[in-house]
């Protein structure tokens, strides 16, 4: 099964990690791949526990803003996706490409390619990010829109938004 998490609100990440964590439990291999992503998380601590998770970042640590992307950030993404093709040979439960569609967005990867690792893939697919491509949003079997109904201007907070 293919899911899509998008949207402009957020818990689209945790969502995903709610989902691997739950793999998790039932003794499920779980690869996470995370894109534009480069600095320390909780989820990176929490996940680094279990021997049956693979958990990986791509990014140079600081947020990408469309009018910012730099040549490092789209070969990262590269790499990013490599990984994510190799780990299939690994035979996961359950493959999480976060912030993917945002990678897509920003043209650091290629819509064709996701599609592409898509078919191959033998396992369950979580993509997450805003600005899901339509073609991601017609393969999968789940999409979920994430709306924020109310939000106070607040900075992200360990422990809660990473």
């Amino acid at each position: 099964m293919i899911y899509v998490k998008t949207g402009d609100g957020g818990d689209k990440t945790t969502s995903a990690m709610g989902v691997a964590l739950r793999a998790l439990g039932h003794g499920k291999r779980v690869v996470i791949v995370q894109f534009m992503k480069g600095r320390f998380t909780g989820e990176m601590k929490a996940f680094s526990k279990f021997r049956n998770c693979d958990f990986k970042q791509f990014g140079r640590g600081e947020w990408v803003y469309p009018g910012d992307v730099q040549e490092v950030d789209k070969r990262l993404a590269i790499e990013a996706l490599k990984y994510a093709i190799k780990s299939l040979s690994t035979n996961p439960f359950l493959l999480v490409l976060d912030e993917v569609n945002l990678a897509c967005a920003f043209k650091l990867i290629k819509v064709k390619d996701v599609l592409a690792l898509l078919k191959k893939a033998k396992c369950h697919v979580v993509l997450t990010g805003r600005q899901a491509p339509k073609s991601f949003m017609c393969v999968a079997d789940f999409v979920t829109e994430y709306t924020d109904l109310k939000r106070k201007d607040v900075n992200a907070r360990p422990g809660i938004e990473y």
